[in-house]
């Protein structure tokens, strides 16, 4: 089978798993695993931040990254389609105790025009206030969209006048940083806090990191703790982490190349496929799933009408070409 569900199926090459094999470890609750330390310290610097917190999944990273700057009844603001509107089970609601509302944009970007709308600002005792703005780059359901670093640095400028603050769902934030030559530290600055993910493009098994102040990021680990995400000799899985950073970033501009050869096949304009992630809309998207995985490739439907494509470090050139065959004759 060649897997184009999502970048999430990768599993950790051998180099890996030597790095993990030989990581120091230690008590990660009582701050004592060098690894993840480590780990910590260098994401928190490529973003310009003072501190990051490990966590185990990014659905985590994003939910105690929003809670640093929303508290219960209070709200953030978000594109529809956004991952932490329609992809986390609607855990900021039902563990933080916020509210949501959201723009929409058909590539997912920022509209500055529906973001002034919907901002609400401190009324008094009668109205939801907005305590921050939430954006995604690069773009899960728009396709892997990248957001313009314009667009950001302007949210940013609106943000510091409406006085509320800025998370950026970096899940994919590597792939936008590959795709556009933006240095990781220039997204880091748009954001007041952001979350960063190991286990997609990186190719790491597990792990995302929520990056920060340290003043929020202290705050973050206690509530990671009590949400009984405190992790112990984690440090195998940081050596994971660190390989990735050391290893697979570039490597990621192969990924984009082979999401345009598909798109090309499929009859999409690949101009339009910023990097990794192919949308591709189909009358019956659960019937044309079955009929892929009965030739030998796996794909996902993401909605009724609407089939994803995702490449990864798993899928070599001549595991996309053969792909693309396939689906072109589906």
């Amino acid at each position: 089978m060649i897997d184009l569900r999502s970048d999430t199926v990768t599993r950790p090459t051998e180099a890996m798993r030597a790095a993990m094999a030989r990581a120091e470890v230690g008590d990660d609750v009582y701050g004592e695993d060098p690894t993840v330390t480590r780990l910590e310290e260098r994401v928190a610097e490529m973003f310009g931040k003072q501190a990051a917190v490990f966590m185990p999944t990014g659905s985590l990273a994003n939910v105690l990254a929003v809670r640093a700057l929303v508290g219960p009844g209070e709200e953030v603001l978000c594109e529809s389609a956004a991952h932490i509107a329609r992809a986390e089970l609607g855990a900021h609601g039902a563990v933080s105790g916020l509210t949501m509302r959201t723009w929409h944009h058909p590539r997912g970007q920022v509209d500055l025009g529906q973001i002034r709308t919907l901002f609400a600002p401190d009324l008094g005792p009668y109205f939801v206030q907005t305590r921050a703005i939430a954006v995604e780059n690069t773009h899960n359901f728009a396709g892997g969209a990248v957001l313009p670093l314009d667009d950001l640095k302007a949210l940013r400028a609106f943000a510091d006048e409406a006085g509320c603050g800025i998370h950026l769902d970096g899940a994919r934030i590597w792939n936008a940083h590959v795709a556009t030559g933006v240095p990781l530290a220039e997204y880091g600055a748009v954001a007041d806090v952001l979350s960063v993910c190991l286990s997609k493009g990186l190719g790491a098994p597990v792990g995302s990191l929520t990056v920060g102040p340290a003043d929020l990021m202290a705050e973050t680990r206690v509530r990671r703790k009590r949400m009984g995400a405190g992790m112990r000799q984690v440090g195998v899985l940081a050596a994971a982490g660190l390989h990735a950073l050391d290893h697979h970033v570039e490597r990621l501009a192969d990924d984009h190349t082979h999401a345009r050869l598909l798109a090309e096949a499929c009859g999409l304009d690949p101009a339009g496929v910023d990097t990794n992630i192919v949308v591709l809309p189909r009358d019956d998207a659960p019937g044309f799933v079955a009929r892929a995985k009965a030739e030998g490739v796996l794909v996902s439907a993401v909605g009724p009408t609407t089939v994803r494509l995702v490449t990864h470090l798993d899928v070599t050139r001549g595991d996309a070409e053969r792909a693309a065959a396939v689906l072109a004759t589906l």
